[in-house]
């Protein structure tokens, strides 16, 4: 089994990244009983970085899936990360890669379909596909959550969401219609716009385009601009969010030297740490936050 969670963890390594998020104290990496959870977000602090667990606890459940989010919240992590494309129907669904080969049995099921490409496909054949099984037999049944019912889930859960537009490119006019379903779940209130939500790309013309319809929404730029570009991203991203080999102390200072859109601080969360020497040393560079599959190891190693 630990074979498998490494196999999965290192495949994400080179996947979707993650965003920037406001700081929380030290505090608040501490494990929550889900009995007590609370959908609070403390103001930027420096004690420690924000741990955000990566397509949910992804090293230890199926990514993406109700399963992987679940475990989040009941090791006491508030904050996860998805990614979200389309459906030939125009369904939002939650999926990592733009094929559904890896993470579910669509060749089993869908045997001449090649190369199985998410848009390719509709949501009610997605809905049909086991998304655990890759992972572990124990996980056998789990979906592929449209957004949607992601949405529900997370404010089950009154967790916190850093929502990642991949490949906007093949989905033109996503984000418009990304947002449209985070209002009628109820994400664009004024509450969880200030402290619950921020949307983010590898795409700049996609953040772009978020802060644009909603200039009131936290938005983050996955990638590591050269510094003197950094006054350029601040214009329209909230934060700069590079993978954990790109960056430096001296980075990060000049991150943290820009105010972006919303005249604070630029902000960096790095992507993805999955061990404790890595986490560390991120930590040591003032980071805002980590992205991880292994939350738990990370929040151990940072918070001591």
């Amino acid at each position: 089994m630990y074979a498998r969670v490494a196999a999965a963890a290192t495949a994400a390594l080179l996947g979707a990244g993650a965003l920037a998020l406001p700081s929380a104290h030290a505090a608040d990496q501490k494990s929550v009983p889900t009995s007590s959870r609370t959908s609070t977000q403390t103001s930027v602090s420096h004690d420690g970085p924000l741990v955000v667990a990566h397509r949910g606890a992804s090293a230890y459940a199926p990514e993406n899936t109700f399963a992987a989010i679940d475990k989040a919240a009941d090791m006491g992590f508030r904050w996860v990360e998805n990614d979200v494309q389309r459906t030939k129907d125009g369904e939002l669904v939650i999926m990592h890669d733009d094929t559904l080969k890896r993470t579910t049995n669509v060749e089993q099921l869908f045997p001449d379909r090649a190369p199985w490409k998410v848009a390719d496909f509709t949501a009610a054949e997605i809905a049909k596909l086991d998304a655990g099984s890759w992972y572990s037999p124990k996980y056998a049944g789990q979906r592929v959550p449209t957004l949607k019912q992601y949405m529900n889930r997370v404010s089950r859960n009154h967790q916190s969401l850093v929502f990642e537009f991949k490949k906007p490119e093949l989905y033109p006019g996503i984000e418009k219609q990304g947002l449209a379903v985070l209002r009628r779940t109820g994400w664009l209130d004024k509450h969880h716009v200030k402290s619950k939500l921020v949307i983010q790309s590898f795409s700049a013309d996609s953040v772009k385009t978020v802060h644009k319809l909603r200039p009131d929404i936290k938005t983050g730029f996955l990638g590591t601009p050269a510094v003197a570009d950094l006054p350029a991203y601040a214009k329209f991203s909230d934060q700069i969010n590079s993978t954990h080999g790109s960056i430096s102390r001296e980075y990060v200072a000049a991150i943290h030297a820009q105010k972006g859109p919303h005249r604070k601080r630029l902000e960096i969360f790095t992507w993805t740490v999955n061990d404790a020497a890595a986490a560390q040393r991120v930590a040591g560079f003032d980071v805002d936050g980590i992205i991880t599959n292994t939350p738990d190891v990370v929040r151990e190693a940072v918070s001591g």
